[in-house]
């Protein structure tokens, strides 16, 4: 199972980096990324909160590495993978599932990105200045997301890793 799992992870990472390198709502000097949100609800659904977490990392680091995305990608996607993720362990519930994304990515993720922004962007950064945007992002990804996983969860494609993952 782990060894498919994180086959799925990278596919899912390599997928995140496409999409979120060709869908960017340019917004002041952030850049939303409505599809790495995307990406987080569908493998926070179908592998839990730390392959989330990890897929989210992975498409951060090629977005930064590339010059697609910035370093508030990182707090921004990362929390609101495994809040998700974790949310929807516990509760088997789509719309923690979605809730967890957007208010991981669009409130926590957002003001964890402050100290950043203030280090690395600009000094006159504000506080809450990041959440409109993370928030209108993270809830853009995390409805397709939504829509896209409550259409899996009876395919046979995925019955694998869901039974999987219900096992361990």
């Amino acid at each position: 199972m782990k060894t498919r799992s994180l086959v799925f992870t990278a596919l899912c990472i390599a997928i995140g980096y496409i999409g979120s390198s060709l869908i960017i709502i340019p917004l002041g000097f952030v850049r939303a990324a409505p599809f790495q949100h995307f990406m987080n609800i569908i493998v926070s659904f179908l592998l839990g909160p730390w392959y989330s977490m990890a897929q989210a990392f992975g498409v951060s680091l090629l977005r930064n590495m590339t010059g697609t995305g910035s370093l508030l990608a990182f707090p921004g996607s990362m929390i609101g993978a495994f809040l998700s993720g974790y949310l929807f362990k516990k509760s088997r519930k789509f719309s923690l599932l979605a809730l967890g994304e957007i208010i991981g990515s669009g409130l926590f993720g957002a003001l964890a990105s402050y100290p950043l922004a203030r280090l690395f962007l600009s000094p006159d950064a504000a506080l809450f200045g990041f959440v409109p945007v993370f928030f209108f992002s993270a809830l853009l990804g995390a409805l397709g997301g939504i829509t896209l996983a409550y259409q899996l969860k009876d395919r046979q494609a995925f019955s694998r890793l869901l039974e999987d993952k219900h096992k361990s």
